[in-house]
């Protein structure tokens, strides 16, 4: 695998978080499973305030983004939070977010 292939793959895993963070219902799903532990669809459907059908597409994107798992116990999918899942972004906030406050620690030097 080349190293430009490498970072491609890394770019769209990283939009895949951000597509993925990018809804509401979506981030506090994730922040109940974080805060609460392994649950499943029906106690997240309890306190999503929309349906099973939407909240088990959401807990799909979600998976596919890397930010939760699944198992299967009987008829019950259980899901957990994938604290790792977050790293991608994680990362790209703690870059992104020098870069920025170099650039407002330059503007501040211009108006100073």
């Amino acid at each position: 695998m080349t190293h430009e292939s490498r970072n491609a793959d890394r770019d769209a895993a990283t939009d895949a978080l951000f597509k993925a963070l990018s809804d509401g219902t979506r981030r506090a799903l994730l922040e109940t499973l974080v805060r609460e532990g392994e649950q499943n669809v029906q106690a997240l459907t309890q306190v999503s305030g929309v349906s099973q059908p939407m909240v088990s597409r959401h807990l799909a994107k979600l998976k596919r983004a890397g930010l939760v798992t699944a198992r299967r116990a009987g008829r019950e999918t259980w899901y957990a939070a994938r604290v790792k899942g977050l790293g991608p972004v994680i990362q790209w906030m703690a870059i992104h977010g020098a870069l920025w406050s170099q650039r407002f620690s330059a503007l501040e030097g211009l108006s100073g």
